[in-house]
């Protein structure tokens, strides 16, 4: 990312599904690459996170959470998202990403940041995500900042079996 370029964040309405769906699949081939197949990543992926987000951002939309868009000089470069606090509250940050070219200019943070403002707002004590164990890069990143691992449980995920792992940080 050029340094000369600032980075905003905006939240998403429905029109941006197709933006989301489409950041979505890049970044996933781009991270899982070695991690999940090639097939999958290239082929199967892309339908499947527009299927996933079409529903995904009809629930946003409901006020089950909000997504928030990273730009610079007013070009995508990434989303999260997270969904408001559970009965425990704690508020799942569903999905964080960044585009290749993008990771480390500051708009993961950027990102956290606002997803957990956001849901503080809305009475959340804690903030949960689950990240691939393979997936080591991630993992420095969320506890370079404070987030904690919490256990793990078995998945499946383009058809090969995964383990995620749970990390917690607390917004007390």
């Amino acid at each position: 990312m050029p340094t000369n370029t600032k980075l905003t964040l905006r939240e998403a309405t429905a029109p941006d599904t197709t933006l989301i769906a489409s950041m979505h699949a890049r970044s996933w081939a781009s991270a899982y690459r070695g991690m999940l197949p090639d097939a999958f990543l290239d082929q199967t992926l892309p339908g499947e996170r527009a299927a996933h987000w079409e529903a995904r951002m009809k629930e946003i939309v409901a006020g089950a959470g909000c997504v928030f868009i990273a730009e610079s000089g007013g070009d995508p470069v990434g989303f999260a998202c997270v969904a408001a606090p559970d009965e425990t509250g704690s508020a799942l940050i569903d999905n964080l990403h960044a585009l290749p070219g993008f990771r480390g200019c500051g708009a993961g943070s950027a990102m956290l940041d606002a997803a957990a403002a956001w849901a503080q707002a809305r009475g959340a004590r804690q903030l949960h995500l689950s990240v691939l164990e393979a997936n080591t890069a991630a993992i420095g990143f969320y506890e370079s900042r404070g987030w904690t691992l919490s256990g793990s449980e078995p998945d499946r995920l383009g058809g090969v079996d995964v383990v995620c792992l749970r990390y917690v940080r607390s917004l007390a």
